[in-house]
């Protein structure tokens, strides 16, 4: 199993269980200080609904990157360009998980999305 085969593989064990998060934050679950900036201890309505929608688009990122490792679906251009823009992205998420005022954010969110940038890295640059 090469390099890219095997960071896709983390990459969408780590996504399936922040999905998973995501819904349980969803169904109103106690555990809203380590997501939304940590404001909220049960998230309010619309915070819920941006956690459905994290977790379709968090669904979509793991398909991007297993396809681009060459493990499910068509390598394409689309498929190359969407794995660095998730990379992005999660670069991204993790500045702001280290700006959040929430310790839980903070020290618990930062590792997993420090995690997603280098497996997408990963599999940006060598693909499958």
């Amino acid at each position: 199993m090469s390099l890219p085969h095997i960071a896709a593989i983390v990459a969408s064990v780590v996504l399936a269980l922040v999905m998973v998060f995501q819904l349980l934050l969803a169904a109103g679950l106690p555990f809203g200080r380590a997501a939304w900036g940590g404001a909220h201890r049960v998230l309010p309505t619309r915070l819920r609904v941006g956690s459905v929608l994290s977790a379709v688009v968090l669904g979509g990122a793991a398909w991007v990157v297993l396809a681009r490792a060459g493990l499910v679906g068509v390598d394409s251009v689309w498929v190359r360009a969407a794995t660095w823009v998730f990379t992005g992205l999660f670069a991204l998420n993790t500045l702001g998980n280290l700006a959040s005022k929430s310790a839980a954010e903070r020290y618990g969110m930062t590792p997993v999305t420090v995690v997603l940038v280098g497996c997408f890295g990963v599999v940006a640059v060598f693909g499958g």
